[in-house]
């Protein structure tokens, strides 16, 4: 009579396509039946020690089912989002950047916070804000005499597209990269007078005033180590050219004197240990100023969306 009981109670119970979860509510009700007293004292013992086992048979197949498919399913690289952070070396090129060799080379730290979009396997959209520091002094150049220098800490905000050199999917451990980019940066040149440290741009020391908030081009090249399937690590390097000469604040001539507004632009303008007259060269404005970011970077990549749709679709118990 058990034996028929459980004939049964298996023939009643078999799915009819192979479908886990349904096959664990069919179960859970015949074992609430059973709870009830329906069906002989046997086939309820059976039963219950049976869908115990069932039980965790779904659960581990649910629970691999999900592993493998979150390991062995193809990423859809688009709409990929990476966090990054970074810091580095700033160098500086300008009209009184330091000749190769100096022992002061005017370089400067340099911090950057962003985020890139995948738009395909090989390409994504990156946004960084960057602070860094510049500094440089005649004093390091073939014109000492002309007695000229500053500091300048600013920030900048650039927009990229980086081509990837391997596709996304591959999940290499290292993919060589380049970049080109755009984006603005503040100007905020100061310099250190008789010990009191002043902002130049105010002042017009050329006799003109200038744009402190220039568009820049970037162009770079950089690599990434995959560390885990979240986290990779990098070098890059990248140039920035301004559109603009005035970096340094100084990019012209010396200016008239009635051209100064004050005595104290005139002191700044004319620091020189020469005879300076108006007119006489002080900057070259042909050549526009740039500088130089070499950095090291972390990238943390934000869970993927077929990630999310994986564990909202896989419903176990």
């Amino acid at each position: 009579m058990t034996v028929i009981c459980l004939f049964t109670a298996g023939q009643d119970l078999r799915p009819e396509k192979p479908d886990l979860c349904a096959v664990h509510v069919r179960w859970h009700n015949y074992f609430r039946l059973t709870s009830k007293g329906q069906g002989c004292f046997m086939t309820v013992i059976c039963m219950r020690f049976t869908y115990c086992l069932h039980y965790l048979l779904i659960v581990n197949l649910c629970v691999s089912g999900f592993n493998a498919g979150a390991q062995h399913r193809p990423a859809d690289p688009f709409g990929q989002i990476s966090l990054i952070a970074g810091g580095g070396i700033a160098y500086y090129m300008g009209d009184i950047s330091a000749d190769l060799g100096s022992d002061d080379l005017g370089l400067g730290p340099v911090f950057t916070l962003g985020a890139a979009y995948r738009l395909s396997e090989h390409l994504s959209a990156r946004g960084e804000l960057r602070l860094y520091r510049l500094s440089g002094d005649s004093k390091n150049t073939s014109h000492p005499e002309k007695n000229l220098s500053f500091t300048t800490l600013n920030p900048d905000l650039a927009v990229a597209l980086q081509a990837d050199l391997l596709p996304f999917t591959r999940r290499a451990r290292v993919n060589p990269y380049g970049l080109l980019g755009v984006g603005v940066t503040f100007l905020t040149p100061k310099a250190v007078y008789n010990g009191t440290t002043y902002s130049l741009a105010p002042l017009h020391t050329e006799g003109k005033k200038y744009g402190r908030l220039p568009l820049v081009l970037s162009g770079g090249i950089g690599a990434l180590v995959r560390i885990t399937n979240r986290w990779s690590a990098g070098v890059e390097i990248s140039g920035n050219y301004l559109l603009s000469d005035y970096l340094d604040d100084v990019s012209t001539v010396y200016p008239s004197r009635d051209m100064l507004e004050s005595d104290l632009a005139l002191e700044l303008a004319y620091r020189g240990a020469f005879d300076q007259q108006p007119g006489y060269i002080r900057g070259n404005p042909k050549s526009k100023d740039s500088y130089i970011l070499l950095t090291a970077k972390v990238h943390y990549a934000l869970p993927d969306r077929g990630y999310a749709k994986d564990r909202k679709q896989m419903k176990c118990p």
